[in-house]
């Protein structure tokens, strides 16, 4: 296989499951082991390793390549190291059958992950190293459950030109994608006997009517708010639960919902929004946030030149939008340009037989390679 292909078949054997899914304590959590590895073949690259420390036993992984002059802007290149929990312990044994390589991270994002570092390892080895531009490898934490490492790097003050996060796309430049907003919506009613239901105010009805409006006249009214790239913004009801036993009018019943956003639209507006419409239907609902931290949606300007010229260097006309959320979002939110990019398919992400295609792996690394010798 090639370095790529190799360093990727390595990583897949090093298990980097979210704790988030995982059991406590748990040998196959966390990220450590894969900064850790990925630290020493960076260094042998010649790269400054630098560990930034976001939660106990978890840090991001900066590599950082030096130009050979005087510094005047920087590259990120953003892949995250941790992933889903596996469909059984054989998804670590990396598995090659004709040009697909099979294993828990394969595309999401580990195929990012070796893409990319082989890149950059190559850029410092050659003798063409870029004179006035920073590049700076960032192996990112947390990605599948809170962007702890994306949120952690962007809050110590770290900026760049442009970020490339590192996702599959299928080598598609990336330069929009939805923001995710999950609400919570109670409703309450008033206990009472299940032989005397007269009695009582029925908690989960009042639910239901709530998740009709949802599902058909809100879901309605999303289908006609479009973007160019992303589409039409989303909602679907989750998770609902209510009452205790089969013999009592339940008094409370919640549910969870996943709103995706587009440009322009805020977690603010979103909730005044749907409470303005229920009010008007005569439902009432309690609307609160059900996550910890704000998930923006991406709209990076395709005009910004490193976009421009990076859209150039992959063969690509124009950019394209997708439908997930990413640490792209956070990055951009903060300062830096931001797009997504990386080889591997959305549809094998997070699959039992998830896996990658080796060709479109050694593309990718082609592509990022040809625009880190292309910067100034």
């Amino acid at each position: 296989m090639s370095r790529t292909a190799k360093l990727l078949a390595e990583l897949i054997a090093l298990p980097s499951v979210n704790p988030a899914y995982a059991p406590p304590n748990d040998p196959q959590a966390g990220e450590q082991r894969v900064a850790d590895f990925l630290a020493a073949e960076a260094a042998r690259a010649g790269l400054e390793i630098e560990f930034q420390n976001v939660m106990p036993g978890r840090s991001n992984l900066l590599a950082r390549l030096r130009p050979a002059g005087k510094p005047r802007q920087r590259i990120l290149l953003a892949p995250h190291l941790d992933t889903v929990n596996p469909a059984s312990d054989t998804q670590f044994t990396p598995r090659k059958k004709a040009d697909r390589l099979y294993g828990r991270g394969a595309c999401d994002t580990k195929g990012s992950i070796a893409a990319m570092l082989t890149a950059l390892g190559e850029v410092a080895r050659s003798k063409s190293r870029p004179r006035h531009t920073e590049i700076v490898f960032a192996g990112l934490i947390d990605e599948e459950h809170g962007q702890s490492g994306s949120r952690a790097l962007a809050n110590s003050g770290f900026r760049a030109a442009l970020a490339i996060v590192g996702e599959p796309t299928g080598l598609r430049v990336v330069t929009a994608h939805k923001g995710s907003l999950w609400l919570r919506l109670e409703t309450r009613g008033r206990a009472a006997h299940g032989s005397a239901p007269q009695f009582g105010r029925n908690a989960i009805l009042a639910m239901a009517r709530v998740v009709q409006c949802l599902q058909t006249d809100y879901a309605a009214r999303l289908r006609r708010r479009r973007h160019p790239l992303l589409g039409c913004a989303t909602v679907s009801v989750g998770t609902i639960a209510g009452g205790t036993q089969p013999n009592m009018v339940p008094d409370h019943c919640a549910i969870e919902i996943d709103r995706r956003s587009l440009p322009g639209e805020t977690e603010a507006t979103v909730r005044r929004e749907i409470g303005a419409l229920l009010l008007r239907k005569g439902l009432r609902a309690r609307i609160t946030d059900a996550k910890r931290a704000p998930c923006w949606p991406l709209d990076t300007n395709v005009c910004l030149p490193l976009v421009q010229q990076f859209l150039r260097c992959a063969g690509q006309s124009k950019p394209v939008g997708a439908p997930f959320f990413c640490d792209a979002a956070v990055l951009a939110h903060s300062g830096t340009p931001s797009v997504v990019f990386g080889p591997g398919n959305l549809a094998q992400a997070h699959t039992a037989d998830e896996w990658i295609s080796l060709a479109q792996l050694e593309r990718g690394h082609d592509l990022l390679l040809h625009f880190l010798k292309s910067l100034p």
